[in-house]
């Protein structure tokens, strides 16, 4: 993001940060972080700082949730077939996994499917019910996928199949908004009108862990069998991107500790092909070394490669695919930076004046269009939409900024798609080429109605501005409690005004580190660094020696030594 044209912003939420410092034993600077991050009652505040396992919520408050337990119960007490339809992304590939090691525990006769992006697009589809029909399957089990399969589903019933689904995707609604279902027999997914479940924003993985509890308990098996499906869960939740709050927030946290002495032979063997240390994986690593390697199997070739990776029973199978998906996700990094230098032409280029960004890029692979979406939002802070030719059509895939409902603006032109899903911040549709251009337009014409010239500015947040004689190792290991970071539990950032730069010097063989000494106003001196183009900060700070800017601060450790640092994360000179 570029800094300049961010504007810094400071939380200013209130509490009494004295007494809930005291009462935690933490420093008042944690209490107001945390507070920043909407926790609010001295419950909610123990819940974040010690929440366990024994805070999850009851998985019998989802909707239709003992139900759809009990008609499983049945079909597995009769020997139905059941087959297990997931979803190609992370979460989708961990939901499938999730179930069908538990049902096989239980007894179930079954299997899975997962749709190949390319060939079926997202989620249940004619073919694989028509297929299931054929095999003898009798009973679909969908998971990441479904809510909105309304057609699709009414094929299976009238094929005779029976229907659960498991989701946590938007539910469409009428023009009166009343929720249009698919007509299965159960339908778990938490952000379904009347509720109890007292938080929605779970990944699909979530919801199939939830099942898969309810399942366990009622047959009586160990909880302990249960927990270790935990790790599955937490790699979803991260590499959905679904926020680090609440429930989710125990889970990943808890799912990141069981990784270093894991079970699984897939994730045992992905580890040491990243080289990560199993005792020291953080949210980062899973967001963007190991969940990419996950993603990039359904991305260039089929997500069969990761189920069979995280299903692995053989230590040699699973080095082997391991191996396989890294290199898959190196190709998949080359092919994303190709798509980003042409989407950002095209950004700068024809349609540099457009609010929402709709970009059609005819060779990109189209799965990397949302990767390549995301990187170019955050570049501009627009709405994009990347635009791939497929087969006979043409497919896309959006990422938005925080003013801009993507899933209700493609509702407003669902008239020119074939398809579409997604939430508010993301959505994947197909339509006709012919119709590219009329999107765009309606698109725009829509989005003159919405946003406005302040909703393109980034905001960058502050948690406090807080002096470097506030820093030590105390306050550091005290920041370790607020892990792990990710969408919605932001890593904290403070910020300092007037700092005299006292030296510079650009580092690594890329030139993309640079080292600063720095000192305040009253001379107290910190060093810093800053991860940016190297050459390009220096020209850019030119003769001044005075800047501000945003930080984190951190511990140093190079040949045995170490020492207090702040990592510059945005910065303006004077």
């Amino acid at each position: 993001m570029d800094s300049k044209a961010a504007v810094w912003m400071l939380y200013t939420k209130k509490a009494d940060f004295n007494g809930l410092a005291e009462r935690f034993h933490i420093s008042p600077v944690t209490a107001r972080i945390i507070r920043n991050r909407d926790v609010e009652s001295p419950e909610d505040f123990e819940r974040y700082l010690n929440g366990g396992l024994g805070d999850l919520y009851n998985p019998r408050l989802l909707p239709d949730m003992e139900k759809a337990a009990h008609i499983l119960e049945q079909e597995i007490s009769r020997g139905s077939r059941i087959r297990i339809v997931g979803d190609y992304d992370i979460d989708g590939v961990c939901s499938v996994c999730i179930l069908c090691t538990a049902l096989k525990r239980l007894g179930a006769a079954v299997d899975y499917v997962i749709p190949e992006r390319i060939r079926d697009g997202y989620g249940i589809n004619e073919r694989i019910i028509e297929e299931a029909a054929a095999d003898g399957v009798e009973v679909l089990l969908t998971c990441d996928n479904g809510i909105a399969a309304v057609s699709q589903i009414s094929l299976a019933a009238s094929l005779g199949l029976r229907v659960v689904v498991t989701d946590h995707h938007d539910i469409q609604r009428t023009p009166e908004g009343e929720e249009v279902l698919p007509p299965a027999l159960a339908i778990v997914n938490p952000k379904r009108e009347g509720g109890a479940y007292p938080f929605r924003d779970i990944c699909g993985a979530m919801v199939a862990f939830k099942l898969m509890q309810v399942m366990f308990e009622e047959e009586g098996v160990p909880r302990q069998e249960w927990l270790k499906l935990l790790e599955l869960a937490a790699i979803a939740t991260v590499g959905d991107v679904m926020p680090l709050k609440d429930e989710n927030r125990i889970v990943v946290k808890e799912g990141l500790r069981r990784l270093a002495y894991t079970e699984n032979l897939g994730l045992q063997k992905l580890i040491q092909a990243n080289a990560l240390d199993p005792a020291a994986i953080t949210a980062y690593h899973v967001g963007f070394v190991l969940g990419p390697c996950l993603n990039a199997s359904g991305r260039l070739q089929t997500a069969q490669m990761a189920v069979s990776l995280l299903l692995s029973q053989d230590a040699g199978e699973a080095e082997r695919l391991a191996g396989e998906l890294k290199a898959l996700n190196d190709q998949r990094k080359d092919m994303t930076q190709q798509g980003v230098d042409a989407a950002a032409g095209l950004a700068e280029g024809p349609f540099s004046r457009d609010k929402v960004l709709v970009l059609f890029l005819p060779d990109c692979h189209e799965s990397l269009a949302g990767i390549v979406a995301g990187r170019i939002r955050e570049q501009y802070h627009k709405p994009v939409f990347i635009l791939t030719r497929s087969e006979g059509c043409v497919k896309g895939s959006g990422r938005s900024i925080e003013a801009y409902h993507m899933f209700q603006a493609l509702v407003e032109v669902k008239d020119l798609l074939l398809k579409f899903g997604g939430h508010p911040m993301a959505a994947g549709f197909s339509l006709e080429e012919k119709n590219v251009e009329e999107f765009r337009r309606r698109l725009n014409e829509n989005g003159d109605r919405i946003l406005k010239p302040e909703d393109f500015i980034p905001k960058i947040w502050i948690d406090a501005a807080m002096p470097f004689e506030y820093i030590n190792d105390r306050l550091i290991e005290e920041l370790s409690l607020l892990e792990p970071f990710g969408q919605g539990n932001e890593k904290p950032q403070f910020a300092q005004k007037s700092m005299t730069v006292r030296s510079a010097r650009v580092m690594g063989r890329n030139r993309n580190v640079v080292r600063l000494s720095l000192a305040n106003e009253r001379g107290f001196g910190m060093d810093g660094v800053v991860f940016t183009e190297g050459d390009r900060f220096m020209e850019e700070m030119g003769r001044s020696r005075q800047m501000d800017i945003v930080y984190y601060p951190t511990v140093n450790t190079y040949n045995g030594s170490r020492s207090l640092q702040v990592v510059i994360k945005a910065w303006k000179f004077r």
